[in-house]
């Protein structure tokens, strides 16, 4: 499966700026070209690569204020490789975290998803956040958690993605939150999907189903969107100015939402 994906940011700073980017496709997959580029009023900006226990690479730099530019590109031409999931990953995952609060709804999860389990637990639990919420871009707050998310009944990937894990986890299955670039994804955008672990594997569950699952290309791999997202700064204040997206496949598969996908 080839597949070709980019971003471009271009971003206002105000004054020096610590940032962390996060587009770059995770390491594990077998790339045919890719490039990453910053530059700062047209000048090279220099970077530096971390790679976190998920294969997530993370690029981090300092800037002064001025108009910045980052374009990100590559060539997927193999499946990915996942790190080995620990026993550490599956009790982190297990516990409630900044967005995805399983505790606060558990008495939701235990009462709509009794007595089901395994790919049965994921169907439900997908339908039932499909059904109940409505796709409309700009309707969430970036603090929203999973509870606002049920509370206001609409939202994004995100918010999809936070509730499916909130109450999975709930149901006593590790989720976790993944970001991708989606191929067929309309419209095109970084896009939140979530794995749950279960049958011995991860699994993807994507309640949105605006793109198909067996195309994907992992980018961040986390808790939630606290440990995902594909721009930090620290220091300074900046502004969003432009953003483009990008995911194509060579071939755009049909995805059959009565089979497990694995993320690959």
């Amino acid at each position: 499966m080839q597949r070709s994906v980019f971003s471009s940011l271009e971003l206002e700073l105000s004054g020096r700026t610590n940032l962390v980017l996060s587009v770059a496709v995770a390491q594990g997959v077998d790339l045919a070209s890719e490039a990453l580029t910053v530059t700062l009023d047209g000048g090279p900006v220099e970077w530096r690569e971390v790679v976190d226990r998920h294969g997530t690479r993370l690029h981090l730099f300092d800037s002064g204020a001025g108009t910045m530019r980052i374009d990100y590109a590559a060539e997927v031409t193999g499946r990915h490789n996942p790190v080995p999931t620990s026993d550490l990953d599956l009790i982190g995952y297990l516990r409630p975290s900044r967005y995805c609060e399983s505790d606060s709804l558990t008495p939701t999860a235990r009462s709509e998803f009794a007595g089901l389990t395994g790919k049965a637990l994921l169907d439900a639990v997908s339908s039932w956040v499909g059904d109940r919420l409505s796709y409309v871009p700009g309707s969430s707050q970036v603090t929203d958690g999973a509870t606002q998310t049920l509370l206001l009944r609409q939202g994004v990937c995100r918010d999809y993605a936070h509730l499916v894990i909130a109450l999975l986890r709930a149901m006593d299955v590790p989720a976790r939150l993944v970001s991708v670039y989606a191929p067929g994804l309309e419209p095109m955008d970084f896009h939140a999907v979530v794995e749950a672990h279960v049958e011995g594997d991860w699994h993807v569950v994507d309640a949105t189903a605006l793109a198909p699952r067996q195309s994907l290309v992992r980018i961040a791999t986390g808790r939630d969107a606290a440990d995902t997202a594909f721009l930090t700064n620290h220091g300074s204040d900046l502004i969003l100015r432009r953003m483009e997206v990008g995911a194509v496949v060579d071939d755009l598969p049909r995805d059959d939402v009565r089979e497990l996908v694995q993320l690959r």
